[in-house]
């Protein structure tokens, strides 16, 4: 299973430095952009067969622009090579609670700082996230949809519990040494999680009927933590207009979000240098489908 774990495009929230876990704050007009760089650059180089997202809605609407993507290239490539289309592609986001961001309760909708002692504990958190991984993951990786490639859409604090989790269930480090990891707005984590050598061959004797059945073993490797290739080159619009909330009834948003022009564009200005960031296990920052 190829694995990526995607942080939601950028929120009015998130602009105004405030506390937003189950709160559900709206993507702003660059967070939307964000979320179409995404899905462009994932369906470019992999054909995602999975996507799962918290149920919050700045989530959604960044799974919505992978999957949009997703279906767009598939019609246009099977067109290309002369096949009819699976116009029964049913690829669409499945929508959990258990991936929603911590609730900070109290302090919910409140300025970054202000004390959140009642806030959703990091067990609490723990559990919904090895719930993720037990009911939706795991049956993936024991079926025939093993070489799966799946994209979970969530948030910043949650993820990192699922990656804890993901780690102490697959990965071969020892216990209690998980790497802790970041998530910018869209960036993702990529992993690949595969039955080891030994499992296969024990699975094969177990189709024989030759041992006793047994739990498949698997091993985690992280290819890239927090890779933002596909927001190179990307610009916020200046006057504030990129920081507000997207306006989906604006007609022109299409044109104004679109390809960007030959000449040089003095409205706008350069988004965080985060791009192509902490990749590891790899050379190159900005890997392809391997």
């Amino acid at each position: 299973m190829r694995l990526f774990l995607v942080r939601h495009g950028e929120t009015v929230d998130n602009v105004a430095g405030l506390y937003a876990g189950i709160r559900d704050s709206p993507l702003t007009a660059h967070g939307v952009l964000q979320a179409r760089r995404l899905g462009e650059y994932l369906a470019k180089n992999h054909r995602v067969t999975h996507v799962f997202s918290s149920d919050l809605q700045r989530a959604v609407d960044t799974a919505v622009k992978v999957v949009d993507a997703q279906l767009f290239r598939r019609t246009k490539q099977d067109g290309n090579n002369g096949d009819v289309p699976d116009s029964t592609d049913q690829l669409k986001p499945l929508q959990l609670r258990d991936l929603r961001e911590r609730d900070f309760r109290s302090a919910e909708g409140k300025k970054f700082g202000t004390p959140h002692g009642d806030a959703e504990t990091h067990e609490e958190m723990r559990l919904r996230a090895a719930s993720f991984v037990q009911g939706h993951l795991v049956p993936l990786l024991t079926t025939e949809e093993a070489d799966a490639i799946v994209v979970v859409i969530a948030h910043g604090l949650i993820l990192n519990s699922l990656f804890r989790v993901l780690q102490a269930r697959f990965g071969t480090e020892p216990r209690g040494s998980e790497m802790a990891a970041a998530w910018s707005n869209t960036g993702y984590l990529e992993a690949v999680v595969k039955a080891t050598a030994a499992d296969k061959a024990g699975s094969t004797a177990e189709a024989s009927g030759d041992r006793k059945t047994k739990q498949p073993q698997f091993t985690l490797t992280v290819v890239g933590v927090n890779v933002l290739c596909h927001l190179e080159g990307l610009k916020k619009t200046r006057g504030g207009i990129g920081s507000a909330q997207f306006d989906k009834r604006q007609r022109t948003m299409d044109s104004f979000f679109g390809p960007a022009s030959k000449k040089p564009r003095v409205d706008r200005e350069e988004t965080s240098s985060q791009t192509c960031t902490e990749s590891i296990h790899v050379e190159k920052l900005c890997p392809t489908a391997i």
